[in-house]
């Protein structure tokens, strides 16, 4: 039986030992981590002997890959080029230190566009990562699929796959797939899931597919508003998000809750998503009325 890797963003500011005596507390196996401020500025100094500890723990606890999220002032296709600069070296950084803990996951926005075209945009990600991308490095990029708020580059799997064809180190590259995300961008997930995943496979391949952030909505389908709900409380619902954890094509995967929760809330959850692994679930969602008789995987 393959294990469920289930866990939800946590703090490190008390450090990575601390960080991940947290997720144990809350029944998790993994995690997730902003490297630094999630509104930017620097990084706190590693110190050698915390991240020994946070690697012997996850190693005596079973941990499945961890995943390093980029704060999200970085945006790697803004039209200034003091902030792509930004951008470029907040990558740079946070790849270097993700080093001391190798073997993991690195997901970020891929940004967004401002004004410029998402073909403008597009090429000005790749182009970032191709300044910062290492033979050597030993930590996987993601790029996480968005819900097309504003003029965000990637609510579409075709622009998330133009952005992984102009990479010149594609092997070091993946993507994350966050089930608010898709569903705010008008990908079905609640009603036809086979679909939505055969759709990724044709346009960017499922063995790109990394990560999950496995989260409820508040809103409609296509509604391109970015709004996360706790689990069984939004518009993709319980029942949905249960087929999502129990998927063939998505079990081996890291589950990562980003949902409105405290520590508390947290546990609940995950505890909630461990049962739902051994069953289909019928539970409805809180958006039955109002997505009824949307069709087809995609805007």
């Amino acid at each position: 039986m393959e294990t469920f890797y289930i866990g939800a963003h946590v703090s490190s500011a008390k450090g990575y030992e601390a960080m991940g005596r947290e997720a144990v507390a809350l029944g998790a196996n993994t995690l997730a981590f902003f490297t630094r401020n999630p509104r930017g500025g620097r990084a706190k100094a590693l110190v050698a002997e915390d991240v020994a500890a946070f690697r012997a723990l996850a190693r005596a606890q079973g941990f499945g890959p961890i995943v390093a999220h980029a704060p999200y002032t970085l945006n790697a296709c803004a039209a200034k080029e003091s902030l792509r600069t930004f951008a470029r070296e907040t990558l740079a950084d946070d790849l270097a230190r993700l080093e001391a803990t190798p073997g993991n996951l690195y997901n970020f926005h891929p940004g967004s566009h401002v004004g410029q075209g998402a073909a403008r945009g597009i090429e000005l990600i790749a182009a970032a990562l191709n300044a910062v991308l290492r033979s050597e490095q030993h930590t996987t990029v993601l790029l996480e699929t968005m819900a097309g708020k504003g003029t965000e580059v990637g609510r579409s799997f075709v622009e998330l796959a133009a952005i992984l064809a102009r990479v010149e180190l594609g092997e070091k590259m993946g993507v994350c797939l966050d089930t608010c995300h898709v569903w705010d961008a008008g990908y079905d997930i609640a009603g036809n899931l086979d679909g939505v995943l055969a759709e990724f496979d044709a346009v960017i391949g499922l063995g790109r597919l990394r990560a999950v952030h496995l989260n409820d909505s508040l809103n409609e389908r296509g509604a391109r508003k970015d709004r996360h709900a706790r689990i069984g409380e939004g518009c993709i619902g319980l029942a949905a998000l249960t087929r999502v954890v129990n998927h063939p094509r998505l079990r081996g995967l890291p589950f990562i809750l980003e949902t409105p929760n405290d520590h508390a809330g947290y546990a609940r959850e995950i505890a909630l998503l461990r049962a739902a692994r051994q069953t289909s679930g019928e539970a409805h969602s809180a958006c039955a009325v109002e997505v009824a008789g949307k069709e087809g995987s995609a805007v």
